[in-house]
Parts: C-alpha cells; structure tokens; sequence
C-alpha cells in the first residue's frame, strides 16, 4: 500500500547532533530530547491509526459499489426482459392485424369463431397489462438502484480524498519526528537504546511498579490458561518478531501495532477490526492483573497503540516506524485496557 521510503522516513539510524546546552536553539538534552521523540511518534501512530480507519471504510465503500453496480446491472436486464416480452407480443398483434372488437364483429363473416377469437385475445391482453405493469417496476428499482449506486460511488469518492490528505498528514507527522530524531545526541540514542530490548529476545522485568498495582506485571500465565485460538494467535505473533514496523501495514511481512494484532488473530481464524480504537471494543475488558496470553493490551488514553500480552509481564508489539516487532514490557507505557477477544 505504501512505499518502503515512506516506510523507512524515521530510521533511527541518522548521524547524531551534538546539543549545545548554551544554545537556547540548541536540541534538547537526554530527558526532553527522548520525551519530545516519543510524543511525536505517538502523534504519528494516532494520525496512522486515523488513516487505518479511513484505509478501512475504503475497502468497504470499494466493495459494496461493486455490490451496487452489479446490482444495477441485474435490474436493468430485468427491465430489457420485459421490453423483449412486451415487444414480441405488439408484434404479433401488429401482424395479426388486430383492430377494435366492435368494428371486427360488424365485419367478420363467422361471429362465433371471432367471440373465440375476441376471448384469447383479451387473455392476451391481460396478460400484456401484467407484463407492462411488471416493467414499470422494474424500472423504478433500476432508477433506485442508481441513484444508490451513484451515491455510494460519491462516498467512496469523497472517503479516498480523505485518505489522500490523511496520508499527507502521516508523512508531516513523521517528518517532525524524523527531524527530532536527527537532532538526538549519540548519548541519547545509546539511551534510547537501552530502553528497548533487542528484537529477538523477550523483555526484561517489567517496569519498577509495585505489585498489585494497576501497572503492575501481570503473573505467569501458561498457553494452556488461555483459549486455544489466543494460543494461535500469540504463536503467530511471536512468529513474526523481529519483521519490520510498516505504517498501515497487517502483515504478512510487516505490520503497525493494530495491523499485527489483526493479523495475528486472523491465523487463529478470528477477524478482528483494523483499528487499535476498535480492537480496544472488540472484547471483554479484564484486569491486567488477570491477563492471559493472546490478550489484547491496549495503551494511551485515546487507545491509539496496541499489543498483544504473552504472559510473564510481556508483550509483542510493532512499535513505530524504523523499529521492528518485539517483546517489551506490559508496563512500557500508559495502559488504556486489556481486552479479550
């Protein structure tokens, strides 16, 4: 969908800025210089998360037009039917030279064969008129059904501007984080670093919360603890760390954080929705403290990034642009909810 440049448009790997503290225009230092990074990555992944939802009405506009337009298409053979109908049966009127029955009865010389022949030809008529009355409607449903057709083709018209110019906003957004990352000092990146695990291996103890917090690393939970299609779907989460973060990517190569966790439970056979706002709804909210493997952890108080809980105080996750899908600790940010699909 989207292009490995624009994929690749906050790599972590610029060559540092050293801050100048005396500068007042100088980057920030360690503490602010991380903090202002990780809000601009956040803002990124809303306005990707926003861009997800929109990518996703797309698809459905895109299908139901084609429903619409095939629709239209039945119904106007329907109405091309009951012309053919109606036009062999005035033609064979026409060739029979049918005329009014009054003046036919004063001109036939065998009155008892025309009253026969007067009979089947009101038959026919009737059945002429039903004929006639059937295309009628026919043809209001085809007018119907395309003024609906050209109605959803106006909406998805409008739905792909929105998503154009929601891409552009993508683009700005990690543009700004982009050049926020450049001015990183080599210091702060070391840093930077440090708090993230490396992408093949699970985290470290979660977070300095106390036990029995809302924060708190939720106990050990085994596979055996959670559904078998959860099981499925942390399997195929798991199967894939280390695979590359892509904004309104779902897989199977690369992902965003909603993308992985639909994509995963996709493997277990669940369709789950597209964005993290609404993967937040899409099950049973439950306590951290009683989440089990293939939960669905949802962060930030707009909902706006998702993991998928892997027991042991863990979660797997596609954290933003330039990084990859990894473990990282339950607690690596504000929790929102724990869902269970």
């Amino acid at each position: 969908m989207l292009s490995a440049a624009a994929t690749a448009a906050v790599a972590l790997a610029a060559a540092p800025v050293v801050a100048n503290p005396q500068d007042p225009s100088s980057p920030k230092t360690t503490a602010g210089a991380q903090k202002d990074v990780d809000e601009l990555l956040a803002e990124a992944e809303r306005a990707i998360e926003a861009y997800n939802g929109i990518a996703e009405r797309v698809e459905e506009l895109e299908a139901e037009t084609e429903r619409r337009q095939q629709r239209v298409a039945q119904s106007q053979q329907a109405v091309n039917d009951k012309r053919t109908v109606l036009g062999h049966t005035a033609a064979a009127h026409y060739r029979a030279g049918s005329i009014a029955p009054s003046l036919a009865l004063l001109l036939t010389t065998e009155p008892e064969g025309y009253l026969d022949r007067a009979a089947t030809l009101d038959r026919l008529s009737e059945r002429q008129a039903g004929d006639l009355r059937e295309l009628i409607s026919a043809q209001r449903v085809l007018e119907q059904r395309r003024d609906e057709a050209r109605d959803a083709l106006a909406e998805l018209e409008e739905e792909r501007n929105r998503l154009s110019r929601q891409k552009q906003a993508v683009l700005r957004q990690l543009a700004l984080a982009e050049r926020r990352l450049e001015e990183l000092t080599e210091q702060d990146r070391k840093e930077r670093a440090e708090r993230h695990p490396a992408p093949d291996e699970p985290a470290g103890p979660a977070g300095p919360a106390e036990a029995g917090s809302p924060l708190a690393p939720a106990p050990a939970a085994t596979a055996g603890q959670a559904s078998s299609r959860a099981a499925a779907a942390v399997a195929a989460a798991t199967s894939v760390v280390g695979a590359p973060y892509a904004w309104g990517a779902a897989g199977p190569s690369s992902f965003d954080c909603s993308g992985l966790i639909q994509w995963a439970y996709a493997q277990a056979g669940v369709s789950l929705p597209r964005t993290s706002q609404e993967q937040a709804r899409a099950g049973r909210t439950v306590p951290l403290t009683e989440a089990l493997p293939g939960d669905i952890v949802v962060y930030r108080d707009d909902a706006s990034h998702v993991g998928m809980f892997v027991g042991n105080g863990q979660v797997v996750h596609a954290p933003y642009t330039g990084a990859s899908v990894r473990y990282e600790s339950v607690t690596m940010m504000p929790l929102h909810s724990v869902v269970r699909p």
